[in-house]
């Protein structure tokens, strides 16, 4: 028994969520300045949602994030909490998101920032 089960997969057993080391160099832009840059990271292949992108925080312009006070809630995943962006003088509110407490199921996310492909100008994955 784990000390954090996430309770979705107690309902939906059979709910498939493969978390995999990205084998791509993923990066971030907005206003024409990158604001996350890995290669290490971790791939989210859940449903038939597309494919998301946890980037480390490390390799994040963590100083560019300012968390906001939205969160939401996803019975396998955790607590989301929301992160806008400010650069140049402007600013995409809930662009970012990450889980900082996750279930046992998803702690592989943890510490990891996911973005919107919407509230950036683009993520390019080589």
């Amino acid at each position: 028994m784990t000390a954090a089960p996430a309770p979705g997969f107690l309902k939906n057993p059979d709910r498939r969520m493969d978390y995999r080391a990205a084998p791509e160099r993923v990066r971030v832009y907005l206003h024409g300045e990158v604001i996350a840059d890995s290669e290490r990271a971790v791939a989210l292949h859940e449903a038939d949602y597309p494919v998301v992108h946890y980037i480390p925080r490390e390799d994040v312009r963590t100083d560019l994030l300012e968390r906001d006070s939205r969160s939401t809630y996803c019975p396998y995943k955790g607590t989301a909490s929301y992160w806008t962006v400010r650069i140049g003088g402007q600013e995409r509110e809930g662009a970012a998101w990450s889980y900082d407490t996750p279930y046992d199921e998803a702690v592989v996310i943890r510490r990891h920032i996911a973005f919107y492909p919407s509230r950036v100008d683009r993520i390019e994955i080589d």
